[in-house]
This record gives structure tokens, sequence and C-alpha cells, in this order.
């Protein structure tokens, strides 16, 4: 398995052109421009899957998001890596997506497009341990106390606000 540090991510400009490849630990250590996918992933009672980050990620370690997702390898499609991820991250096999819109988003040290999806999902998961420490089907107004409460990744955070917003 490749060291997450080595994974190859296309960089990216104001506009998501790519404009050249770098390592993820390079990527960001330079605060470069990359892409990664967000899931939203309902389950048959509409609830939203929820999980708490392993301390071991890169990123927001410990922290509670309500999307999927990881970042968009290089020569990868959006579509290609939600599907990826989402499967990956819950352990399952032939999931689908609906891309639902798409955002910059920018923080002090970070920088990267956001391709935000939807999915369903009514079997049972089998969340990548690696990646996750805690997880849970929680309704959007269990969401909406938790997000007052608990620790969750800006960026998803973030999504989730225009997620809310789109209707």
């Amino acid at each position: 398995m490749i060291d997450p540090q080595d994974e190859l991510l296309d960089v990216v400009d104001e506009h998501d052109q790519v404009i050249g490849t770098a390592p993820r630990g390079e990527v960001y250590r330079r605060r470069l421009t990359h892409r990664c996918v967000m899931i939203l992933v309902r389950d048959a009672e509409r609830r939203i899957f929820v999980h708490r980050r392993s301390p071991a990620k890169l990123f927001a370690p410990g922290a509670h998001d309500v999307f999927v997702g990881g970042v968009v390898g290089s020569g990868e499609s959006y579509a290609e890596a939600a599907v990826r991820e989402a499967e990956e991250e819950l352990g399952v096999r032939g999931i689908s997506t609906e891309p639902l819109f798409r955002f910059l988003f920018e923080e002090t040290d970070y920088s990267w497009f956001c391709d935000v999806h939807e999915a369903r999902w009514t079997g049972p998961v089998a969340p990548q341990v690696e990646e996750i420490d805690w997880h849970g089907w929680l309704t959007e107004a269990e969401v909406a106390d938790r997000l007052s409460r608990w620790e969750f990744v800006p960026d998803g955070r973030e999504a989730y606000r225009r997620y809310l917003a789109r209707d």
C-alpha cells in the first residue's frame, strides 16, 4: 500500500485546471490547490452517515464529518474518485453517487476544490478502520445538534452549509 504522503495529486489553478502534479505530502506542505470529493451518504430512512476521523489522518485528525471522501488522485475524475472513496471508507461495493456542486475551499493552510456528491446506501457498512474511529446514522436534526457540540472538519462544515442552502 502506498504511503498517503506519496500519493500523486493533480495541482490546479483558481479555475480548477491542472497545472502540474505533486505528492500529497508536498501539496500539503506547500499549500498547493488540489481536488477532493465529498459524499453525503443517506440510508433508507434518509439518515446521514456521520463519522469521526482517525487520529492518524493528515488533515483534521479526530474531527467528525458528515461526508466520506478524500483527495482526487492524479488523472482521476471527480466521479471516479467519489465512487472509489465512498466504497473504500464505507467498506462496500456497487455504490453510485450523484454530483451536486463544486466550490473552492480556502483556509490559511489549505486550498482545494470540493466536488460534493450524494449517495444512498441501504445495506450494511464496514468502515475502513484506518480512516474512521466511530460512525453512526443521524437524522438532520441530530446532525444540527452535533454541529454545535462536536468538532467537525472545516471543509465538511462549509460543504454541509452549502448543501442545506441549495434548496
